[in-house]
C-alpha cells in the first residue's frame, strides 16, 4: 500500500519510473535501518491511516503526503538536525520532478522538530497525525515507549530518564497536545493519561 501510494504520488510529477522507484527504495531503506524501532515504515503507515480521517480538510494533499513520507527519512537519536536533513533530502530528490511546492513541504517537515501550533492548517494536521500514537490504547502506547527507549539505547538509564521526563512534561504542559478538533476529540484524553503514566514510572 505504501509503496503504491508513494509511486502514484511521484508519477504525478515524474514520468521517470526508474527514478520514482529509486526514491521509494531509498525511503524504504532509511526507515528500515537497524537503529530504528519506532521511526519505521510502520510509523508512516500509521500516519497515512490517520490522515484518512481528515483528508477532506487538507488544503494540499500531495504536499502533505510528501511530508509524511520524508519527515523522518533522516533519523539519528544522537542528532538534533534530523528534520532539517530530512527536508534537504526531500528537496534534493523532488527537485528532479515537476512538483512545485518544495518550499512549503520543507517547512512542514521542519515543523515536526518542535511541534508548535501553526497558522497553517496542513502543518497542524501533519503534526497531529505524527503524534496520534500518544493517544492509542495502553498496550500500544507501552510498546511505543519501549521502542523509543531502544532508539536511545546509546544513553544510560539515568540520562535517558532525565531527558524523557523533560519531553513528557513539556507535552503535558501544553493547553492541548493536538491542534485540530478531530484529534483533540479522539485522542487528547487518552494521550494525557498515557504520558502521565509513563512519567510516573520513569
Amino acid at each position: 500500500m505504501m509503496k503504491e501510494k508513494f509511486l502514484n504520488l511521484m508519477s504525478t510529477y515524474s514520468v521517470d519510473e526508474a527514478y520514482n522507484v529509486e526514491c521509494w527504495e531509498e525511503i524504504a531503506q532509511n526507515y528500515s535501518s537497524n537503529s530504528r524501532y519506532y521511526h519505521t515504515l510502520d510509523h508512516i503507515e500509521h500516519m497515512l491511516k490517520e490522515l484518512n480521517k481528515v483528508e477532506t480538510e487538507v488544503n494540499n494533499l500531495d504536499t502533505l503526503l510528501f511530508s509524511i513520507f520524508y519527515h523522518d527519512s533522516i533519523y539519528s537519536a544522537t542528532k538534533s538536525d534530523n528534520e532539517h536533513r530530512s527536508a534537504v533530502l526531500f528537496q534534493k530528490r523532488i527537485a528532479k520532478t515537476s512538483f512545485k511546492n518544495i518550499k512549503e513541504c520543507m517547512a512542514q517537515i521542519e515543523a515536526t522538530k518542535e511541534h508548535k501550533l501553526s497558522e497553517n492548517k496542513d502543518i497542524n494536521i501533519l503534526l497531529d497525525v505524527d503524534l496520534t500514537i500518544l493517544g492509542q490504547g495502553t498496550e500500544t502506547y507501552k510498546k511505543y515507549a519501549e521502542q523509543i527507549r531502544k532508539e536511545y539505547q546509546i544513553y544510560p538509564d539515568f540520562m535517558y530518564r532525565k531527558g524523557r521526563k523533560q519531553v513528557l512534561k513539556s507535552i503535558l504542559e501544553l493547553d492541548t497536545i493536538y491542534k485540530t478538533n478531530v484529534f483533540i476529540k479522539e485522542y487528547e484524553t487518552q494521550a494525557r493519561e498515557n504520558l502521565s503514566t509513563e512519567l510516573k514510572e520513569l
